[in-house]
């Protein structure tokens, strides 16, 4: 299994709703991915099944979208994904061993927003 890569995305206005079909079909065709996963897509999720890399569905928790071209962390994603990580919408089905980095991840954007992570609460 496997946690992405943190590649210091800029932030998307905190306003901006956050949609996640919509912030899909944009990833797609901003990465070219419309026939299955690349790296590029891979950008805006912060986790993935690293058995299945060509799989959509390998894919969990998403947290960017594409604005004026270029790919950027989405606040509302971030809150919502952290939400999940905190135990949200009945947590997350990902091995033990990548909860840690997938929160790491997620705990250098919630510092880049100023906000502390839920779990630090």
């Amino acid at each position: 299994m496997t946690v992405t890569r943190f590649h210091d995305l800029p932030l998307a206005n905190s306003e901006r709703p956050w949609n996640k079909e919509a912030a899909e079909r944009r990833v797609r065709t901003w990465a070219g991915a419309q026939h299955k996963p690349n790296a590029k897509y891979r950008e805006a999720h912060l986790w993935y099944d690293g058995e299945e890399p060509d799989e959509f569905g390998s894919y969990k928790l998403p947290f960017a979208d594409v604005v004026d071209g270029e790919l950027k962390a989405v606040p509302h994603a971030l809150h919502a994904a952290a939400g999940v990580m905190d135990g949200a919408r009945g947590g997350i089905d990902v091995p033990g061993g990548d909860v840690g980095p997938i929160k790491s991840h997620l705990a250098k954007y919630y510092d880049k927003m100023h906000e502390t992570p839920p779990w630090e609460d």
